[in-house]
């Protein structure tokens, strides 16, 4: 059950009653206090005069200045209650609501690590600033990823864009000739920078959830066959076993089929980098695991230490930076697997027993409901 909160417009209200209360009482008080005995100190004086008209001003005169200076104190004190009292809300809402005006400065001025006490003034004050805390973690990931992104970039256009240098500051002093041999590393070069450029673009667009999805209906078996034929000649040229297996009766699922082709090849693509020839690779269909379909990519390749599975879906990281790096790996393929399987509802996950034995990557995709057979009312046939 979730705890009632009466909010922060209840709040001020009550605080309002609790000052006109506040103000009331003392004035009651103050005046309970004072106003009996000045009465009775003039009608003390009424009782030693000496005609009716005397004793008639003094009790008129008593009946004033008891009500006068009675009323006068009540008020008196009133006030001074129902200053502190507003003073004492009045620091209560201005405490958090300057935290919170102190915290968009620093948001402002590109300071996104801030930190806002629990402020305590109702639901809608505590949703405010959750959110707002919320929005400045979120920038200051989104500005963390940028400069590491920069930085990746950085490094990785420095290996392509010093070759392609060096490369015409030969063709300049006449060192370098341009054979094939030149024309088909320059090509190599250029091809890797362009692939650069496209998954980052890839990858962004996925991570942002701007992604164009069409989905359509498919059988997951569809989706391994396609993948292992774009991928046969690869593996053919390499001499790596490519072996395809789908458990029957799998339940179709809704994906974009450009989409997860991109997927599935990524994952072929970094297999095949990581198993040298007369290894085998295998891309399965696993039976479900509840409503969820799971597409399997195995291999018999060089492995993932243990340290290094929790970050191979990050960007630009790699388990051998070297050897992707001659491979003409981005750096980037896993990123772009995860995002994707993420923005159609899934997930995905790596598995290695560790150097040298293989790993396995598993996408675990929704698989839609099934449509409820209509049965006649009559034959009590299924239709």
């Amino acid at each position: 059950m979730r705890r009632m909160d009466p909010g922060l417009a209840v709040r001020l209200f009550a605080a309002q009653l609790v000052v006109a209360a506040a103000a009331i009482l003392t004035a009651w008080l103050v005046a309970a206090a004072i106003g009996p005995s000045i009465f009775h100190d003039h009608l003390t004086r009424v009782s030693h005069a000496g005609s009716t008209e005397q004793t008639m001003t003094h009790a008129e005169q008593a009946y004033r200045e008891a009500n006068a200076l009675a009323v006068g104190a009540g008020l008196l004190g009133a006030l001074l209650v129902a200053v502190a009292a507003s003073v004492w809300v009045t620091r209560r809402v201005a405490r958090p609501v300057s935290a919170l005006a102190r915290a968009a400065e620093d948001v402002a001025e590109g300071r996104y690590r801030v930190e806002l006490p629990q402020p305590r003034l109702g639901r809608e004050f505590e949703t405010l600033a959750g959110s707002f805390a919320a929005m400045a973690a979120r920038l200051d990931g989104v500005e963390a990823t940028r400069r590491r992104l920069l930085a990746d970039l950085a490094h990785e256009m420095r290996t392509p864009v010093a070759t392609l240098d060096a490369y015409l500051d030969g063709f300049e002093d006449g060192f370098a000739t341009l054979d094939a041999a030149t024309t088909g590393m320059l090509r190599d070069q250029t091809r890797r920078l362009a692939r650069l450029a496209e998954d980052v673009a890839a990858v962004s667009r996925a991570e942002e959830h701007q992604l164009d999805l069409h989905p359509v209906h498919v059988s997951p078996a569809h989706l391994v066959s396609a993948a292992v034929a774009a991928a046969a000649d690869r593996y053919a040229a390499a001499g790596v076993e490519l072996r395809a297996r789908c458990a029957p009766g799998l339940p179709d699922v809704d994906v974009d089929l450009d989409r997860l082709g991109q997927v599935l090849g990524n994952l072929l693509d970094n297999a095949l980098r990581h198993t040298p020839a007369g290894g085998a690779v295998t891309i399965s269909c696993a039976p479900p695991a509840g409503d969820a379909v799971r597409i399997e990519v195995t291999d018999t390749g060089s492995g993932i230490p243990a340290q290094h599975l929790p970050h191979v879906f990050e960007r630009f990281y790699r388990v051998d930076a070297a050897r992707d790096r001659a491979h003409g790996g981005s750096g980037i393929g896993l990123a772009i697997v995860r995002a994707v399987v993420e923005a159609h509802g899934g997930r995905v996950s790596a598995a290695s027993a560790g150097q040298g034995a293989g790993a396995a990557f598993t996408i675990t995709l929704p698989a839609p409901p099934r449509p409820v057979d209509k049965v006649d009312r009559l034959t009590g046939a299924a239709r």
